[in-house]
């Protein structure tokens, strides 16, 4: 089946729903699973954001700034999972706690709001990943539509880009709390850290890149290997430097095997493409 024929299958099963909520973070993934929502039901389809410290706050304007652009109507929820014990204290299924809160808010809101189904935007992919979250989503009913359809993130990307929208490129990402050790506690402060620093790399033009934290005064800086030495050279490097102290690390490396999804789960003998 092509892309455009999955496609035509994602539309055709959203028609079946007769309002839907749609789980949108403002990522390649719930971006296309959004405009597949609005052409199979029109306003009838809105979106849900979770407003979150684990959220880059960039990403939450330009969210916020796209439905206003196209008129989709927003509901913004505040999940509040930085409260949970479960997901504080970091366990290696730390996802499962925080997608449970995540989407029985989502849930709350949609019901508010007279949606009857809620879509989440996770793709084929990720079957191949380690996602304890996506347990919640079973338990919780929550249907994943791209999945059902068998859309790759290869795909989704070409079709995005085929309908014109922005995040058709856009790279990975990820909350900032994946960024933390499990086992080591997640706070609003560290988050902030990270936040701020993975900010300067963007401002820097370094559009995929992560600032893992290690014990609360190391950063370990990942960016593709094609730009470490981008990234070592002056006066880049005095930049982040920079960035890092005054975000309060005390020390500043550089991962020289490069940027990697889900690196810290190496630690835990799980791997990610």
């Amino acid at each position: 089946m092509t892309a455009e024929e999955k496609q035509e299958l994602l539309i055709k099963n959203i028609e079946r729903y007769e309002t839907v909520a749609v789980a949108y973070s403002g990522g390649t993934d719930s971006s296309y699973l959004l405009a597949a929502a609005r052409m199979a039901l029109g306003d009838k389809a809105v979106a849900v954001m979770a407003i979150s410290p684990s959220m880059p706050s960039a990403d939450a304007r330009e969210a916020e700034e796209y439905c206003r652009s196209k008129g989709i109507r927003l509901i913004t929820v505040e999940p509040g999972e930085i409260h949970d014990p479960n997901y504080r204290t970091n366990p290696n299924n730390r996802c499962y706690y925080c997608k449970t809160i995540l989407y029985r808010s989502i849930r709350r809101a949609a019901e508010e709001a007279g949606c009857r189904e809620i879509l989440e935007g996770s793709n084929l992919d990720d079957l191949g990943d380690y996602r304890p979250g996506l347990k919640a989503l079973e338990e919780l009913g929550i249907k994943s539509p791209l999945r059902e359809v068998g859309l790759s993130k290869r795909e989704i990307r070409e079709l995005s880009n085929k309908l014109g929208l922005r995040t058709w490129d856009k790279p990975a990402a990820a909350c900032l709390a994946s960024r933390i050790p499990y086992g080591e506690e997640i706070t609003e402060e560290k988050l902030r850290r990270i936040g701020a620093v993975e900010e300067k790399l963007h401002e820097l033009g370094f559009r995929q890149a992560r600032c893992r934290m290690h014990g609360g005064n190391l950063a370990r800086i990942e960016v593709p290997e094609t730009e470490i030495e981008k990234l070592a050279q002056e006066p880049v490097r005095t930049q982040v430097l920079d960035a890092a102290r005054d975000a309060g690390f005390l020390y500043v490396s550089l991962d020289l095997r490069g940027y990697r999804t889900g690196s810290l789960n190496e630690a835990i003998g799980e791997s990610k493409s």
